[in-house]
C-alpha cells in the first residue's frame, strides 16, 4: 500500500488536473478577450533563443511558440542566423503542442510568405527584372526567389518574338537561346503554390511605354510601315521606332492565306489599317483597305443557287470551297459520309458543282452542298435536291482555326 501511495505522489497536482480536465486549455482560450491564431495561419514574434534542437519564439499575448523536431532540422540554417530579439514569422502547426507550447514551422512560413508576395505582385502587375536561366521550344525559364518560372514565347513582347519563317521549332529554339543570361522586365500572370509554378509575361512590363507610343494613333487610321517579321500566324509591321503592330493571318487578304511567306518579305513596305489598340498593342488589317468581295457578291448569289466552286483545302469539318476570289465556304464532311469518301470524290484545286445552302454576306458565312454527278439546270438557279442547312464557315473563322491548329 505504501508503494502505491508513493507512486501516486509522483504525479504532480498540475498533471493530475490535466488528466481530469483534458479540455482545460481549450476552455481557457475561449474566455480570452482575443482570438488565438488557427492552425495554418502565420504569426509574428521575437526570437527568444535555442535549447538543443529546439527554438523558442515569444508570441506576445499568444504565449510561447516552439520549433522542434523535423521543423527545426529543416530550418536550422535560418535559426542559426537568428539572434534573441530578432523578428520572425512562423506558421502555426499545433495550438497546444509539446509542453503546452504553440508548435511552429519557420520553413513553411517562409514559403507561404513568398507565395503571398507573388500574389500581391501579380495583382499589382509590378515589373520584375529577372535573369533568363534556360530556353526550350515553348519559351524561357526564369527564376524568382529561388522558384523557377516560365515565360511562354507567346508572352514575349513583339520586339523579342522569334521571327522564324515557316515556324520551324528548332530555329525558334535557336532564337530563344540567345536570351539566356540576359535580364528581362516581366510581370507575374499566373501562380500555383501547390505545384510551385509561376508564369511570367513580358507584355505587361512594356505596356506603359507602349501606351505612350500608341497614344498618337487611332483605330481606323491608315499607316504605312515596314514588314519586320513574317511568322505562321501573320506579319509584324513597324509603325515607328519601338512600336510594331501585328497583322493576323485572317487580316492579310480576303482570299485564304496559308503561308504568309508567299506574299510578304521582311523589309517590304506595306499599307495597313489600324483595327484595334489595346494595352499598348496594335492590331492591323491589310485586307480592310481592299474592296470586300462579300459585299460585291451579295447581289449575285442566293440560297439555292447552283454554282461552280473550286476546292481550296480540306479540314476536319469538310472541304473549303471558293465560288469566287475571296468568297468561300464549307461543304460539310457529312455530305459525303466520311472524310475518306470526301477526299475520294473531291480534289484540291479542282472545280465542281455545288448548291448554296446558306449565304449571309454581312456575316461572311457560306455553306455549300456537293451535287455530285447531277447536272445543273441551264439557268443555274433551281435547286435539284432538298439540302439541310449545315454549320457555316467564313474567311475569318477558317483562317483563325487554321492558325490555332498549327500552333
Amino acid at each position: 500500500m505504501l508503494n502505491g501511495e508513493q507512486t501516486a505522489l509522483k504525479i504532480s497536482p498540475e498533471e493530475e488536473f490535466k488528466k481530469k480536465h483534458p479540455s482545460f486549455m481549450e476552455e481557457l482560450f475561449k474566455r480570452l478577450p482575443f482570438s488565438l491564431p488557427r492552425v495554418g495561419e502565420l504569426v509574428e514574434g521575437e526570437m527568444l533563443g535555442r535549447k538543443g534542437a529546439k527554438a523558442f519564439v515569444d508570441l506576445g499575448v499568444f504565449g510561447c511558440g516552439i520549433v522542434f523536431g523535423r521543423e527545426f532540422l529543416e530550418a536550422r540554417e535560418m535559426i542559426r542566423n537568428l539572434k534573441p530579439g530578432d523578428k520572425v514569422t512562423a506558421k502555426v502547426l499545433e495550438i497546444e503542442g509539446e509542453d503546452g507550447y504553440i508548435e511552429l514551422s519557420l520553413k513553411d512560413a517562409g514559403a507561404d510568405l513568398i507565395w503571398k508576395e507573388a500574389d500581391e505582385l501579380m495583382k499589382k502587375r509590378e515589373v520584375l527584372t529577372l535573369r533568363v536561366l534556360d530556353a526550350n521550344k515553348g519559351g524561357l525559364v526564369l527564376e524568382w526567389k529561388k522558384i523557377k518560372g516560365f515565360l511562354p514565347a507567346s508572352q514575349l513582347k513583339i520586339g523579342h518574338y522569334p521571327r522564324v519563317e515557316g515556324g520551324d521549332r528548332d530555329k525558334i529554339l535557336e532564337e530563344l537561346r540567345k536570351f539566356v543570361g540576359e535580364t528581362l522586365g516581366v510581370t507575374i500572370i499566373v501562380i500555383d503554390p501547390k505545384e510551385e509554378k509561376i508564369i511570367f509575361s513580358e507584355k505587361g512590363a512594356e505596356s506603359e511605354e507602349l501606351k505612350e507610343l500608341t497614344s498618337k494613333y487611332a483605330v481606323g487610321q491608315t499607316i504605312e510601315g515596314e514588314v519586320t517579321g513574317v511568322v505562321d500566324f501573320g506579319i509584324f509591321i513597324k509603325l515607328e521606332e519601338g512600336l510594331e503592330g501585328l497583322c493576323h493571318l485572317s487580316e492579310l487578304d480576303w482570299s485564304l492565306v496559308e503561308n504568309p511567306n508567299e506574299f510578304f518579305k521582311v523589309g517590304q513596305s506595306v499599307e495597313a489599317k489600324i483595327i484595334g489598340i489595346e494595352a499598348g498593342r496594335v492590331s492591323l488589317s491589310i485586307k480592310a483597305l481592299k474592296p470586300d468581295p462579300w459585299m460585291e457578291a451579295r447581289e449575285k448569289y442566293r440560297k439555292g443557287d447552283i454554282v461552280e466552286g473550286k476546292v481550296l483545302r480540306f479540314n476536319k469539318y469538310g472541304a473549303l470551297v471558293s465560288i469566287e476570289e475571296g468568297v468561300y465556304g464549307l461543304s460539310h464532311v457529312s455530305e459525303f459520309g466520311t472524310d475518306q469518301k470526301m477526299r475520294e470524290k473531291l480534289k484540291v484545286a479542282e472545280k465542281y458543282h455545288f448548291q448554296i445552302t446558306l449565304f449571309e454576306p454581312k456575316e461572311r458565312r457560306l455553306t455549300l452542298s456537293y451535287l455530285g454527278d447531277e447536272a445543273p439546270t441551264p439557268e443555274g438557279k433551281q435547286a435539284t435536291k432538298e439540302i439541310p442547312v449545315l454549320p457555316a464557315i467564313g474567311p475569318d473563322t477558317e483562317n483563325k482555326d487554321s492558325s490555332q491548329s498549327g500552333s
